[in-house]
């Protein structure tokens, strides 16, 4: 063995040339794969912190009759089935010891009123118990103006996004939060430049609806403005609305109606004759004065209808999706498979997903740039076989007399190969662990340079806000088992090609 080794190493300098062409495709392709394998950690990771963490949690537990998986981030704006019998849940997830923490909530797409007239169009809300959702995802968003909802009170939080886009395409006027003054350092560009022109309003006007047509007009306070504190750009389309106001907003019994599927307005509506609905159309709400629409909706009469007062259980009204963060060491394919084997034992109405399902486009865009670049650290990595594999091809066809006379002097071809396979791996050993060392301070430079970006794709590609790939053990091995597999991978041919090598293929090419 000490006599390959010397000669391995001897044919290294012999042929310095080759040697250091692929010692520097070893050093490059190990630095890219360490850095490619470092970026998808860090992508994980980011995307696992803010949005699983943060926002979602790991499972979502939904209706047992609902049919599209994509519950929270759904473009199409489709209704969510509604989850019955919430307390046996409760019960079964408080004592399920692989569940760290659960919040019930609410996930909607009403459409956005404009009181000055004006086409309509759709805001995604959430609605909640504020207090419950701040325990479950504590520290994930920033309130840059107003305050968060008392416990009990009525009112919702308004995304910065939401309010810039609302402004822009939908109101054309500028909400901040009620009772404060407006923060004019705050204001859109385009709300800027209205001077004293723009007009300011803190609430906005929902419109739900359901399959059964059992909703109400709701007025909503606006209490608060918030930012999420990463993949604003995605997450800032969801508003938060306390979840008595989204319930009433899309006809769901709420917990001061408890027993009841509908409101009691809803059912007078729907026990209406067709005379009476006419003249409900009909009425002074709609009027025309001066060829212009007055206000199409009496806010003072919505005010009263949604301001509830008293202390109630929240918890008895309904919710449409429980967001399930799994205790420490539960896989989530542990803990899917657990939680779906317990409420089928239940016999619950209700199943588990995922958050990637859950998250619908998000979650499959975050998939795709993420298979994208696997994709590309592989290609570099088949790269760096062929472009090895060719110059020791090349190598082995000149040193043929040479291989040839060793042949002659009695050596076997599992010697010859041997020797082959040695050349490469200390080249590899050398330049490819250099590349892995390189790759690794490249690493925690690119962490240290905190690059941030307010791309909407390049947040997802960096895990959120800021690009910070991670080296873990595991990258590091991964790294090492690519190396070994590129120079096994890229001897295969030159070996086959020398041990075809025979002691008459020198003299002839004497």
């Amino acid at each position: 063995m000490l006599l390959i080794l010397k000669i391995a190493w001897r044919n290294i300098f012999r042929h310095k040339g080759k040697s250091i062409v692929i010692g520097v495709i070893l050093l490059l392709g190990a630095v890219i794969m360490t850095v490619g394998n470092a970026v998808i950690t860090g992508m994980d990771r980011g995307l696992h912190h803010h949005i699983v963490e943060n926002f979602i949690g790991d499972l979502v537990l939904i209706s047992g009759d609902q049919k599209n998986n994509a519950v929270v981030f759904n473009f199409m704006a489709e209704p969510v089935e509604i989850i019955s019998d919430y307390a046996a849940i409760k019960a079964l997830l408080t004592r399920e010891p692989y569940i760290e923490k659960f919040l019930p909530a609410a996930f909607g797409a009403p459409l956005v009123l404009n009181e000055e007239g004006g086409e309509p169009d759709f805001n995604f809300v959430l609605g909640v118990d504020f207090a419950e959702y701040q325990k479950m995802f504590p520290g994930n968003i920033d309130l840059l103006e107003g305050r968060y909802p008392n416990p009990g009170e009525r009112g919702m939080l308004l995304t910065d996004l939401n309010r810039e886009l609302n402004f822009q395409y939908l109101l054309g006027y500028w909400i901040r939060p009620e009772n404060e003054p407006l923060n004019r350092a705050h204001l859109a560009p385009e709300a800027a430049a209205l001077g004293d022109r723009l007009t300011v309003k803190d609430r906005m006007i929902f419109m739900g609806f359901s399959e059964k047509n059992t909703t109400i007009d709701i007025l909503a306070p606006v209490k608060g403005i918030i930012k999420f504190k990463a993949l604003n750009k995605f997450l800032g389309f969801f508003n938060l609305i306390d979840i008595e106001s989204f319930r009433e907003c899309f006809g769901y019994f709420t917990a001061e109606e408890k027993g009841s599927d509908i409101t009691k307005e809803t059912q007078a509506i729907l026990e209406m004759g067709e005379t009476d609905l006419n003249r409900m159309f009909e009425s002074d709400t709609l009027i025309e004065k001066g060829g212009h629409r007055e206000k199409s909706y009496d806010s003072d009469s919505l005010k009263k209808e949604t301001e509830k007062k008293g202390k109630i259980d929240v918890d008895q009204g309904a919710y449409n999706q429980i967001y399930i963060k799994l205790a420490p060491r539960v896989s989530l394919t542990d803990g899917l498979n657990r939680l779906n084997q317990a409420v089928k034992t239940a016999n619950l109405n209700v199943r588990a997903i995922t958050w990637k399902q859950g998250m619908g486009e998000v979650a499959d865009l975050a998939m795709i740039m993420k298979g994208a670049l696997f994709i590309f650290v592989m290609f570099i990595f088949f790269v760096a076989v062929i472009i090895i594999m060719n110059t020791l091809s090349m190598a082995a066809i000149e040193r043929v007399p040479e291989i040839g006379m060793m042949r002659a002097v009695g050596a076997r071809k599992s010697f010859i190969s041997l020797m082959f396979l040695l050349e490469t791996s200390l080249l590899a050993f050398a330049f490819g662990g250099a590349g892995i060392v390189l790759g690794y301070i490249a690493v925690q430079v690119l962490t240290a340079m905190n690059l941030s970006t307010t791309n909407e794709m390049l947040q997802l590609f960096y895990g959120g806000n800021s690009f910070r790939p991670y080296l873990d053990v595991a990258d590091i091995f991964l790294a090492l088992l690519q190396l070994f597999i590129v120079t096994v991978l890229s001897t295969l041919y030159p070996i086959f090609v020398t041990r075809r090598i025979t002691p008459i293929d020198a003299i002839s090419r004497e």
